[in-house]
């Protein structure tokens, strides 16, 4: 019980530094859409995906990743998220050479399972791949924390960057993401990753 109240007030103390923070917003042209990226002098706050895949077009599909809205300052994490996203959609294995942006936010401040398991995803599973969430699970030291491991990716303030969408179901399905099981983006991100990757 004492643990619990210590984080909830360690929860409390990071949101009031947050809004105390100079936060800046950015906007990314995307294959996908809008995506919106928040932050400040101390690392990223938030990315926000599109809801949704944009409907397929005649066209070919443009692998380039633009800003369209950017703050008057552009700290150091904002420029490498942007150079991370840039990237990303041309050569998505190549992310792994790049420098990753500060995160500030309160799930990356304090001690949790949410924490570990985002952590143990990014370290361990790559572009291409994918892991189950007992899996993910089993490296995270508590192989009956599968329901809790979908909890955990749920919470991730900065998908794409901490792969989220690379968790998968034991039988093979892709499940939920962002919007729920009708929500392509999931398949269109590990696909993007898988062709790219082969290319």
């Amino acid at each position: 019980m004492l643990n619990m109240a210590s984080r909830l007030h360690q929860n409390v103390a990071f949101k009031k530094e947050q809004n105390e923070c100079k936060a800046m917003h950015l906007v990314l042209n995307s294959p996908l859409g809008k995506i919106q990226v928040s932050g400040c002098e101390k690392g990223i706050h938030e990315i926000k995906l599109p809801e949704a895949v944009p409907e397929k077009s005649t066209k070919e599909v443009s692998f380039t990743c633009d800003v369209s809205e950017e703050p008057e300052e552009m700290t150091e994490s904002l420029k490498q998220c942007i150079a991370w996203f840039e990237t990303y959609f041309r050569e998505p294995w190549v992310t792994e050479k790049l420098p990753i942006p500060a995160f500030h936010h309160p799930i990356f401040q304090q001690d949790s399972f949410t924490r570990k398991v985002l952590e143990i995803l990014f370290k361990h599973v790559k572009s291409g791949e994918t892991v189950t969430y007992k899996k993910l699970a089993d490296l995270s030291g508590n192989s009956s924390a599968a329901r809790a491991v979908g909890g955990a990716m749920k919470s991730n303030p900065v998908p794409i960057i901490i792969p989220c969408h690379r968790v998968i179901c034991s039988s093979g399905e892709i499940g939920n993401y962002m919007g729920g099981k009708e929500n392509c983006l999931k398949e269109w991100l590990l696909a993007h990753e898988k062709i790219q990757k082969r290319a």
